[in-house]
């Protein structure tokens, strides 16, 4: 899963522009190692189209796979589940021991959870929470031994016996979970204003949280990581630990789905392809999903959600939005629609044939949140200025048009370009950032290059490295070896 917001400015520069206008956030931040970016964008810009991937994927047994049934209970905000996982040992060496992540467990450094409670006595949680009842082999009736480390965001399974290196081992889970319901005023374009400000103010950047993609609020329900997710291997060495972080904390090995929900009728599910089979029985409706070579399956859920699509080159392009947001939900289609056909005339199809953005209410300190065949864009930014609601928004706001506009299309271009770097290439996002956020950025610019022209770039480079130049010890961690803000733009704009 890939998710960025938070332009930091210039201390002083980021004052002087606060007084003079509001300065509306980019939706996502540039964490680029230049060096490596250079040579591979050269790389890419200089071949006229991609070349035809001649790589096969790993016959469908030697895949990992999940087939999981989920039962939805959309008024209580929770959920139960089974999981049956093949596990594929590709390393070289046997191992009786298997990791799973469960990412909803995952909690910020010094959290303290609410001491409020329900009518009923229950505490009321502000996180989401996954829980594991079982473990066995598949078709077996012994239930496996299992712990949970690291605060309970790690499941260890003991295997009885060891999986040799090339075999497979297949295992039924049984998990339960829920998600908080999220205050709306969180979620609002003032609120999103407010926070980058007050952050560009402190220079300082926004820990995740599990519930930034695991929640309900305005009625609309998102689950990123909703399920335990094998964790990834190197080798035969397992990536155990999930570490709370700036960006995305999912580090996932490909692998194929077959998820069939159950939900309410009168809810709509959004998943990263379409349903295959769609059946309805009483209040229930069953949908379910089949789909090959996904990082992740992240679902939204919710009432009065409206989709429309387009085919290019071959791959389905869904806008998911409110009724209330029809007219910037068409123009995030036409938006997706083009930017697929230059980045597939550049690095190639996609090996998914559904790609869908959803309009979502991300709380303030999130402007998108992008999974394998899925990306959400913050619903703040749909904002439709010639409607007549925008005469109650305040002046600040309205007089931004051409900012949150042009934030929008930046944001939409960029999380069709994380379908390439991130969900098709995959990497350990922590570590490797060049692999996908610096590479979803310069797609971006590709973008605004083939739509707007080469002096788009320039206006644009321009700004990001305004707001970033007084960040040094950022700058330092992330961009190690260039030293000179104007050094670095000079490089970029080569490359770009």
């Amino acid at each position: 899963m890939n998710v960025e917001i938070n332009h930091r400015g210039q201390r002083e520069e980021a004052k002087r522009r606060q007084r003079k206008t509001l300065c509306l956030p980019r939706l996502c931040v540039l964490c680029v190692n230049f060096s490596f970016l250079l040579i591979l964008a050269a790389l890419l810009t200089a071949a006229d189209s991609a070349k035809t991937q001649t790589r096969k994927p790993p016959a469908p047994e030697k895949r990992i796979r999940y087939q999981i049934k989920l039962a939805l209970d959309y008024e209580n905000r929770s959920y139960t589940g089974t999981e049956r996982v093949r596990w594929v040992n590709r390393g070289d060496h046997p191992t009786s021991t298997l990791f799973f992540h469960l990412y909803p467990n995952v909690r910020m450094p010094g959290y303290v959870p609410p001491a409020e409670k329900s009518a009923s006595g229950q505490i009321i949680s502000d996180e989401p929470r996954l829980d594991i009842s079982e473990v066995r082999i598949a078709g077996g009736s012994t239930p496996l031994q299992f712990a949970l480390d690291d605060q309970e965001t790690t499941l260890r399974i003991y295997l009885r016996d060891a999986i040799a290196p090339n075999s497979a081992v297949d295992l039924e889970l049984k998990f339960q979970g829920n998600v908080p319901e999220i205050d709306p005023e969180e979620t609002g374009l003032v609120a999103h204003v407010v926070q980058q400000v007050s952050a560009a103010i402190r220079s300082s950047r926004e820990v995740r949280r599990a519930r930034d993609t695991n929640f309900r609020c305005r009625g609309v329900m998102m689950m990123g990581a909703w399920y335990p997710v094998l964790a990834a291997r190197d080798g035969d060495d397992w990536f155990r630990k999930v570490e709370p972080s700036i960006g995305d904390a999912l580090t996932t090995d490909a692998a194929d789905y077959e998820v069939t929900i159950n939900a309410p009728r009168n809810v709509e599910v959004f998943a990263p392809i379409k349903a295959q089979v769609v059946s309805e029985k009483d209040q229930t409706a069953s949908s379910t999903f089949v789909a090959e070579t996904l990082r992740d399956f992240a679902i939204v859920v919710g009432r009065n959600l409206r989709a429309e699509e387009r085919v290019v080159s071959g791959v389905t392009i869904r806008s998911i939005f409110r009724p209330d947001h029809e007219a910037v939900g068409r123009r995030v289609l036409n938006i997706a629609a083009d930017s697929l056909a230059i980045f597939v005339k550049r690095f190639g199809l996609l090996p998914t044939k559904t790609v869908s953005i959803v309009d979502v209410p991300l709380v303030a300190t999130l402007g998108s949140a992008e999974f394998a065949g899925l990306s959400a864009i913050a619903s703040a930014f749909y904002l439709d200025f010639d409607s007549p609601t925008m005469r109650t928004m305040p002046d600040v706001i309205r007089e931004q048009r051409v900012a949150v506009e042009d934030s929008l299309e930046w944001t939409v271009a960029r999380a069709v370009a994380h379908q390439w770097w991130g969900a098709a290439v995959g990497n350990d996002s922590g570590r490797e950032p060049v692999l996908d956020e610096a590479l979803a950025n310069w797609s971006a610019l590709l973008y605004y290059r083939e739509t707007h022209g080469s002096q788009s770039i320039r206006a644009r480079v321009s700004q990001f490295f305004s707001v970033f130049g007084d960040r040094r010890q950022q700058r330092r961690a992330d961009v190690r070896g260039f030293a000179k803000t104007t050094r670095r733009r000079k490089i970029f704009c080569r490359a770009a």
